[in-house]
């Protein structure tokens, strides 16, 4: 089984090799009781979005690692996939600014440091 770290990391490595834009990782745990951690991250378009989420559930099924929920895939504005002590959010870029979710979860000490394949 893998520990929510790892998964977070897991699930940051796909969104980046498949092109994924400004990803993120959050420990919320000490601020929530419904999950460990926030994985957040853009695609360029909405087929980009639907995209994005279809290749991250598609690759974690392949080791049995299967969303409680999911949320958004029609629309693909904002799509949600519930790992339980990982929750994956992947926005259109204007849903992104809109919402904002990492002002309102990130509190300073809790962005777990993730290295895009293009930085390295």
């Amino acid at each position: 089984m893998i520990n929510s770290k790892d998964l977070a990391l897991k699930i940051a490595e796909i969104l980046d090799k498949k092109g994924a834009l400004d990803i993120q990782i959050l420990g919320v745990a000490h601020l929530t009781s419904i999950t460990d951690y926030f994985v957040i991250a853009s695609g360029r378009n909405v087929q980009a979005v639907r995209t994005l989420a279809e290749d991250v559930e598609d690759q974690l099924a392949e080791a049995n690692i299967l969303p409680r929920r999911k949320e958004g895939m029609n629309e693909s504005r904002w799509v949600v996939l519930d790992y339980a002590h990982v929750i994956m959010h992947v926005f259109h870029p204007e849903e992104r600014n809109y919402y904002n979710i990492e002002r309102l979860w990130q509190d300073g000490s809790n962005q777990v440091e993730f290295v895009s394949i293009d930085d390295k």
